[in-house]
């Protein structure tokens, strides 16, 4: 027998009933969904720690989430601050470009928010920031700095891939040797940590979301 009208549109109407998704780490306080226990902070990390606070007002999660096993964590900062603050022929602004492009590939939801960020700040361009997390090849980008993000998503999306004419097209560009070392290294990590981040679930600091945004 045919559905009365009236029953039909209610039944239409009535909202359709589904399970709440499972998020088992949100920017409530919990860094990640492993339940890993913190070990005790060696000294080194305690005024690192204190430092972060200091500078940004806020432990990144991402330490928070290392500091099970100082070894781990103290290799951590050691290669990823020498990486991103040491000398280098990149300036910061585009090392940060690299870890935001790699990981919008990647679709790293913590290394998208925190790197979007500092690139907000350092290039004091919040639109920038917004076009390198969505798709770099929209932003207003110089010659070089193509370039760069054109290699560093290559080697994130097809390493094999990889030849001596991309190398050369970094020369072209501007890039010594060692600039090309460092592209690598710093696309390289990335991948590291982004698949890290997703695989435990790693939330990042609710202050970067609101940072640099004007």
């Amino acid at each position: 027998m045919p559905e009365k009208p009236k029953a039909a549109a209610k039944r239409r109407s009535d909202p359709i009933k589904r399970e709440p998704r499972s998020s088992p780490a949100d920017n409530n306080g919990e860094v990640m969904a492993l339940k890993l226990e913190p070990a005790t902070l060696s000294p080194e990390m305690v005024a690192y720690f204190a430092l972060c606070e200091e500078k940004l007002g806020f432990v990144p999660n991402v330490l928070k989430a290392f500091a099970f096993d100082m070894t781990k964590l103290a290799a951590f900062v050691a290669y990823r601050n020498d990486l991103m603050q040491g000398d280098s022929g990149l300036t910061k602004l585009e090392r940060e470009m690299i870890a935001t492009a790699v990981s919008a590939q990647n679709r790293c939801y913590y290394c998208v928010t925190a790197h979007g960020a500092s690139v907000r700040h350092l290039s004091e361009d919040p639109i920038l920031g917004e076009q390198v997390i969505i798709n770099y090849r929209a932003a207003r980008l110089s010659r070089r700095q193509r370039a760069m993000l054109d290699f560093a998503v290559k080697l994130t999306v097809a390493p094999w891939e990889i030849e001596e004419e991309d190398r050369e097209q970094l020369r072209r560009a501007g890039f010594s040797e060692r600039d090309i070392w460092d592209i690598a290294a710093v696309a390289g990590f990335y991948n590291m940590t982004n698949r890290l981040a997703s695989a435990t679930d790693m939330r990042p600091n609710a202050e970067y979301h609101g940072q640099a945004r004007s």
